[in-house]
Parts: structure tokens; sequence; C-alpha cells
């Protein structure tokens, strides 16, 4: 899946499925843009893919800001005058039954997410609609159809995954792919803060989730960057609107 000279920007890149997206995608050609509220990981993602011979930039950027990810942008087509893929993977995780959950928590959670995949979006086609051409990803969750002591985290990522069908609409007569992809538990920073919430050891934690995975596993961010890749793709140049769960069958 040759992406030479292509540009991709992805949020939430410093970590994770980001992170690992941001590695696959450099892979395969692609100039990639690591933006992330911590630019300290970014630029560590980075350094590693220029010193395997990638190109990759950090950029500090907080998605809840409209200002600063359209300055983001604004610097992208500045230093290269174009971008071909999105794909938004920031955000944040917290857990309480409804009765608890604060307005400053609700505020955050729906922010980080739905505000920032938003503020992405406009942003991206503001530049992919005059060339014609463009690959959104975005990222949901299985949580989209409704998770305990994540109601924020689900209404946020059932939003996005409205939003793609939204966007695929209007977006299609402008060539431009919006998809999704839904994962289930993989092993990253956030699966083991949900541990940690629940009181219980991570690998018990694991354990109990992977007994309901039909395929008997948890699954790595490469996998899901595999799955990005692809729908960045011209491989998947007919598909859109879609939100696919990756996430061993649960």
């Amino acid at each position: 899946m040759p992406m030479n000279d292509q540009v991709a920007l992805i949020t939430g890149g410093g970590r994770g499925i980001g992170a690992a997206s941001a590695k696959r995608l450099a892979k395969e050609g692609a100039i990639v843009f690591i933006a992330d509220l911590d630019e300290a990981p970014a630029k560590e993602v980075a350094s590693e893919i220029n010193e395997n011979g990638g190109q990759a930039f950090a950029v500090a950027c907080d998605v809840t800001s409209s200002d600063s990810v359209d300055t983001t942008f604004t610097r992208i087509i500045e230093q290269t005058g174009r971008l071909d893929m999105l794909i938004t993977c920031a955000g944040i995780l917290r857990f309480n039954l409804v009765q608890n959950v604060s307005n400053d928590e609700w505020d955050s959670v729906i922010k980080t997410h739905l505000y920032g995949t938003f503020f992405s979006v406009r942003a991206a086609q503001r530049v992919m609609v005059p060339r014609m051409y463009g690959k959104i990803v975005l990222l949901s969750s299985g949580a989209a159809r409704g998770y305990p002591t994540r109601i924020h985290y689900s209404a946020a990522k059932a939003g996005i995954e409205a939003m793609v069908g939204t966007l695929a609409k209007e977006l299609g007569p402008s060539n431009i792919n919006v998809n999704a992809i839904a994962p289930g538990l993989v092993e990253t920073r956030m699966s083991k803060e949900h541990a940690t919430w629940l009181g219980e050891d991570y690998e018990a934690f694991k354990s109990r989730v992977i007994a309901q995975t039909p395929l008997r596993r948890a699954g790595t961010p490469e996998e899901q960057a595999s799955v990005i890749a692809f729908l960045c793709s011209e491989e998947a140049k007919f598909i859109t609107g879609q939100t696919i769960s990756v996430n061993g069958g649960i």
C-alpha cells in the first residue's frame, strides 16, 4: 500500500494506537505529522521514525481548542502544501457511574473526543475538498454501544460514529473517504487505567475480558494500525461511511 510523499496527520499520535499508526504510515512512505497535547512522546515517536529512514514531525496540539487545531493545519500546509490523511486518535478515558459524573468530568471527555474530532475534520475538509482527495479515519470504540462507568466516553464515541455517516455523505462527492475503527481490548495505557479504576490487577482484568473474546487474546496497537493503513490506502477507495470493529469478535 505505497503512500510515497502523501501527508498524514495523526492526533493523539504520541502513544498507543496513534503512535503505531504513525509508524505504520511512515513505513508505507507517508510524511507523518504526529500531534499530541504532550509533545514529548510525539517527539520520541517522530525521532524513531526518522532514525528508521521515514519522515515525521512532532506537533504540540490541544484538540479541544479550535485555534490550536487550526494552527496545526496551517503549519502542515505551509510546510508541505497538502494533507492526504487524517487519523484522529486523541482521547482520554474516565470512569464513573452516572450519579458520580461531575460537570467537569463530562466536559473533559466530550471536548477531547467529540469537539476534538469535529475541529480536526472541519479543518481537514478545508484542505481536502479543493484537492478532491482525502482519507479520514476516526477512532471509535465498542463502548459506543454503551458501557457501564463510561457514559461520557460512550456518548462521545457514538457521536463519532454518527459523524462518520454524515461526513461520508457530505464529503463523498469530493472523493474523500471517511471511516472509523472500533477497537476492543488493546494493550495500551488506557486499558491499564481501566483495570486500576476497577481496583483489579491488570493481568486479571485482561484475562476476564479475553475469556469473552472469541479469539481469546487482547489486540495490539499495531493490529489497529494495520486496519487504519488499509482504510487510508487506494485498496479501500470504495469503502466509506463504515465503522469497522477490530476487537477479536467480542
